[in-house]
């Protein structure tokens, strides 16, 4: 019989909790306020997640670690159409291509990622059906339920903290004319570099999150980093209108009012002087 509830009274930790204690073999559904997701166990331990508009496809996991380009991904689904991510993984493995441990630890981290959003769900549904385990076809793992909440609740408060620091991620982003942090105790992960080489007054915080394939937590934890160090700066911006509905209100004759949802093409910026340029430069005399 299926376990039913609200978030709201049966928070995500006690779900967590309650399927480790138990060690319960089945799939937890959630319908948050904006998402959905599942998650599948096995004897208490997580083998598996899934998020709505999140590809778990494993060419697209991998492209996102950084091991595959686009064209690795195109050339793995016209050479193997239809094929489930198992029979992918033996394909990559047996080339010799990848070690088996290796590829795991990537689906294990895109697992994680998965489950450590979930946290932050304190509104909607959820559904524990036992038994019940949709991951034909797909690779699963077998995680401690232990660590995972732990870390989990870490997040969260970061999370918590993130969110109060930046609560808009529709803002915008420039260099600081003058740094507060000296170039010499500058150390930058790849991860900030990847952010620092969109930074520009066009582009919001949310564009660059999408870019580059980063989650809410990692770039707010990125940008606050900058913050603090004193290399970028917020731009409030005015939202312009969108093509449509200028149209609409030249026509009409009334003022221009702002489209929340209209957001410009992201955009490089001409990374020629100021503190990208100093930063490089610093990196070369090292």
């Amino acid at each position: 019989m299926a376990l039913k509830g609200k978030l709201e009274d049966f928070g995500i930790t006690q779900l967590l909790n309650l399927i480790n204690l138990a060690r319960k073999t089945g799939t937890l559904y959630l319908d948050g306020s904006e998402q959905k997701a599942y998650l599948c166990f096995r004897e208490g331990k997580l083998v598996y997640a899934s998020m709505a508009g999140a590809d778990d496809y494993l060419p697209v996991i991998l492209q996102r670690a950084g091991i595959f380009t686009e064209d690795h991904v195109r050339m793995i689904k016209m050479n193997m159409p239809g094929k489930p991510d198992q029979d992918i993984a033996k394909v990559l493995i047996t080339s010799g291509h990848f070690k088996q441990q290796v590829l795991l630890q990537h689906v294990r981290e895109h697992i994680l990622g998965l489950v450590y959003q979930v946290f932050s769900w304190n509104q909607g549904a959820f559904r524990f059906e036992p038994s019940e385990l949709p991951v034909q076809g797909r690779i699963t793992t077998s995680i401690a339920l232990e660590n995972v909440i732990m870390e989990g609740s870490r997040r969260l408060k970061e999370w918590e903290l993130l969110s109060d620091e930046l609560p808009d991620l529709g803002i915008s982003l420039k260099f600081a004319e003058r740094p507060t942090t000296p170039l010499r105790d500058i150390n930058l992960s790849v991860e900030e570099w990847r952010v620092i080489s969109f930074v520009n007054p066009r582009n919001t915080i949310r564009q660059i999150a999408s870019y580059n394939n980063m989650d809410e937590v990692q770039i707010r934890r990125i940008v606050y980093s900058l913050l603090q160090a004193g290399l970028v700066e917020i731009v409030h911006r005015p939202r312009s209108l969108s093509a449509p509905a200028a149209a609409q209100a030249t026509a009409s004759g009334k003022a221009a009012k702002p489209d929340p949802q209209a957001e410009p093409q992201i955009r490089r910026p001409a990374v020629k002087r100021g503190i990208i340029q100093r930063l490089i430069r610093r990196i070369r005399e090292l």
